[in-house]
């Protein structure tokens, strides 16, 4: 299994960031997906999870009403749109697959995104 996730950067607080992760080696339609980030120093949380249709999905509460995650099955592609971004965002941004009741051990190097105030 292959993931690749992209569209990190550096943005000022407030702004926007669209990131991408493509999969491969799986059959993309069958699984959940995540949205994990871990801050320099810090533990890696869940941030956004999209069930295998994209019909239900559930947020970590510090990035509820400002983070949106969506995935084209077409594409075996999972996107996190991030707004109303504040320095606290910052980390490196990983997307997993859910692999039964946990995830699958292949983080892929992930996107930095660093929000600057």
């Amino acid at each position: 299994v292959q993931l690749q996730a992209s569209g990190g950067g550096l943005v000022q607080a407030g702004g926007s960031l669209r990131l991408s992760c493509a999969a491969s080696g799986i059959i993309f339609r069958n699984y959940g997906m995540g949205w994990f980030r871990q801050a320099p120093g810090k533990q890696r949380e869940l941030v956004a999870f999209i069930n295998n249709s994209g019909g239900r999905t559930t947020y970590e509460d510090s990035v509820k009403g400002r983070f949106i995650i969506s995935r084209d099955n077409a594409k075996n592609t999972v996107y996190l749109q991030m707004n109303s971004l504040k320095p606290k965002d910052t980390a490196v941004y990983y997307c997993n697959v859910k692999w039964g009741s946990s995830w699958l051990d292949a983080w892929g190097q992930g996107t930095q995104v660093t929000v600057s105030s």
